[in-house]
């Protein structure tokens, strides 16, 4: 049953993990029914969704039906399959809705689910999140490219912001790449090159002499890199999304498959089975690094 193009009353949420349902919470907060499907889903998920207030529905069927638009806002590995469940659902109810899918994915891979979804009848936007989680009422940015971006911005009013960058699909994943890149690719660095001085006795000297003379970088490694092991193995992905992207653009994809291998080893170790609700608050940087390095000498 098709939708009105203008209406984004009902948005769900696939899937309400750590930015997912924060995102839901702000829609909620702002007078948005926001929906989600949990079959299947970890406890995890289904814990932060209940938080969140998200209303959880049976099955995908049921999601589409109800559904104005959804946000597809999931780890960069899950995209394929999940798209390929809502394309299912669409053609099984013959319902048409706004599609968004906001991960960090390659433009290619982004252009490949544009198809998928686009076959179904409904509408596709090449969207991406550049930020933290919400927190206190305000919003990551939403980038969003394509012949109906143009839709997203009525999520303006009910607290997202939203920047619409282009006409083209893979605009809006193209720009999270190369911010990932920078951001996700310099703390992987970081931790490696960290490593290595824990490795060689060096390390107190090599962070003072970061403290004394790239004062902001060393303010950046103690604000990034206790945090990261929570994040390491859901970032994998997301640097092989990178990977692709570069390497389709005929740039080098050797960078980025060594920092996927970085966050391989750092997921690999206890620290990488932390989530961001239980990780120790307390772990300085010079305890995160010790640790990462003591797990490189056990193996």
């Amino acid at each position: 049953m098709p939708k009105s193009n203008s209406s984004l009353e009902t948005i769900a949420i696939l899937s309400p993990g750590d930015m997912g349902h924060a995102v839901g919470r702000l829609l909620r907060e702002h007078e948005v029914r926001v929906l989600t499907c949990l079959y299947g889903r970890s406890p995890r998920t289904k814990m932060l969704s209940e938080q969140a207030g998200i209303t959880d529905v049976p099955t995908m069927k049921e999601l589409v039906e109800q559904s104005d638009l959804i946000l597809s806002i999931t780890v960069s590995e899950a995209v394929p399959q999940l798209c390929q469940e809502v394309a299912d659902a669409i053609a099984a109810t013959r319902t048409k809705l706004l599609f968004a899918e906001c991960n960090a994915i390659s433009p290619q891979l982004s252009r490949e689910m544009e198809s998928l979804i686009s076959a179904t009848g409904s509408r596709y936007v090449d969207a991406s999140i550049i930020g933290g989680p919400p927190r206190n009422g305000s919003s990551p940015r939403f980038y969003a490219s394509g012949s109906h971006a143009a839709e997203m911005e009525g999520l303006k009013e009910r607290g997202l912001d939203v920047r619409v960058i282009g006409p083209d699909t893979g605009q809006a994943s193209g720009i999270k790449m190369c911010y990932a890149a920078m951001t996700k690719g310099t703390a992987a660095l970081f931790t490696e090159l960290l490593m290595a001085a824990e490795m060689l006795g060096l390390s107190k000297d090599l962070l003072a002499e970061f403290q004394s003379s790239q004062p902001a970088v060393h303010q950046r490694m103690e604000g990034w890199l206790p945090g990261l092991p929570a994040k390491a193995n859901r970032w994998v992905s997301e640097m092989q999304e990178i990977e692709a992207t570069f390497d389709g653009l005929g740039l080098t994809p050797l960078i980025f498959q060594g920092v996927a291998d970085m966050y391989r080893l750092v997921g690999s170790t206890s620290m990488g089975e932390e989530t961001p609700e239980n990780r120790d608050e307390n772990r300085s940087l010079g305890e995160t690094i010790q640790q990462l390095a003591a797990h490189m000498k056990r193996g």
